[in-house]
């Protein structure tokens, strides 16, 4: 049986800060070298290593601040706005002031303190303090208590055993991307409007039913049986549904409007999410090229503007009366393609759902030593 102790974050590493070099100084910021490291850009990022963000700062911008070169398996923890991203450094990087990130020391494997800290971010969250929003001080983090086993082989043991089930997923997302370029190449040949395909400008609503849930966003359940499609990235779950079967679904409004996926099975929508499902005389087929279409060229002919509003969102006439090139000859050779390729990303995302479920499932009984791990030979 492992030997565990509890000991506070700054016994297993060393909490380290980061700063924002002043952005009224391009020399702070212009051909930069330097991956500089936001919460913004943690909020889109679904890895654990990641190597740079949107920008990048100079010698300068980092002798001209407070902010540190982190080195690599640095373990990346925001501290606000909000708290709980949890990422690694893949190679040198700085972070501005919304980290508070950790340092290993020679007796804590990084990847075991990546997951210790995924495993207490309730726990950290609950330190923070504030009225605007909450935020953990570098001292709050440095004096929380964790539990972690003595033995180094253990840590690591845990961390492979999660490891692998995160190599797995962050493989099938490798797969996925290329997929996705593979479908974009495909459309910019054959079904862009400047490949040079001839035939009828045809729209959306003479091949679909577009419709919109019309729940709010917390009608949401969690453990639920179906899909709820909010305007969010990830969905959520619920025990009702209004459609079971292929459908395009687009996020309405918000900083995701536009923001389309495909998704096959039963499933429910707020108010401000569309489905678009085929028409009962059209091939079944068809949703899969009319699928990448959508996704393909949506945001390009719509999100340019916001109708006077400070958020963007789209109507019903945006994508009712979204035009493609229809040529039948066209359609009916790569038609099978876009379906392959619309299933393989469908099933590899089913798949990272379940391994996400096991992982996270595993990730408490594993971190706090009710599975003991001390005699598994991996």
């Amino acid at each position: 049986m492992a030997e565990w102790i509890e000991c506070k974050i700054s016994d297993i590493g060393t909490v380290v800060g980061g700063a924002t070099p002043s952005t009224k100084k391009p020399e702070n910021y212009e051909n930069g070298t330097i991956a500089w490291i936001t919460p913004k850009d943690l909020s889109t990022f679904s890895g654990r290593y990641i190597q740079h963000g949107e920008r990048n700062i100079t010698e300068a911008g980092l002798r001209s601040c407070s902010t540190q070169l982190l080195p690599k398996n640095t373990v990346l923890f925001s501290s606000r706005a909000p708290i709980g991203y949890v990422a690694i450094a893949a190679n040198d990087v700085c972070t501005n002031q919304g980290f508070k990130s950790v340092i290993s020391n020679e007796n804590t494997n990084p990847l075991f303190l990546y997951y210790l800290l995924k495993y207490n971010k309730d726990k950290i969250e609950g330190m923070g303090s504030g009225t605007t929003f909450k935020e953990v001080s570098g001292n709050t983090m440095k004096n929380i208590v964790v539990s972690v086993p003595t033995d180094k082989k253990v840590q690591e043991r845990i961390s492979s055993m999660l490891g692998s089930i995160d190599d797995k997923i962050e493989e099938n997302e490798r797969i996925n991307n290329n997929l996705e370029q593979q479908a974009d190449a495909l459309y910019q040949e054959f079904f862009s409007p400047k490949s040079g395909t001839q035939g009828k400008i045809a729209t959306l609503d003479e091949y679909c039913s577009i419709f919109t849930g019309k729940k709010n966003a917390n009608a949401s359940v969690d453990g639920g049986q179906y899909k709820f499609f909010t305007c969010a990235p990830d969905a959520l779950q619920i025990d009702s549904y209004i459609y079971d079967g292929n459908a395009i679904i687009v996020s309405g409004n918000g900083a995701y409007a536009g923001r389309t996926r495909f998704y096959s099975g039963r499933f429910d929508l707020y108010q401000r999410t569309y489905a678009c499902t085929l028409l009962d005389n059209i091939n079944p087929d068809y949703i899969f090229p009319l699928y990448w279409f959508v996704k393909l060229e949506l945001s390009k002919k719509i999100m340019g503007g916001t109708r006077g509003s400070a958020i963007p969102y789209i109507v019903m006439n945006d994508l009712a009366k979204f035009e493609f090139i229809y040529n039948n000859e066209t359609f009916a050779q790569y038609m099978p393609i876009f379906k392959t390729l619309t299933e393989t990303i469908q099933a590899n995302e089913f798949e990272n759902e379940t391994l996400a479920n096991t992982r996270d499932s595993l990730l408490p009984q594993l971190m706090s030593g009710e599975l003991d791990v001390s005699d598994i030979d991996l």
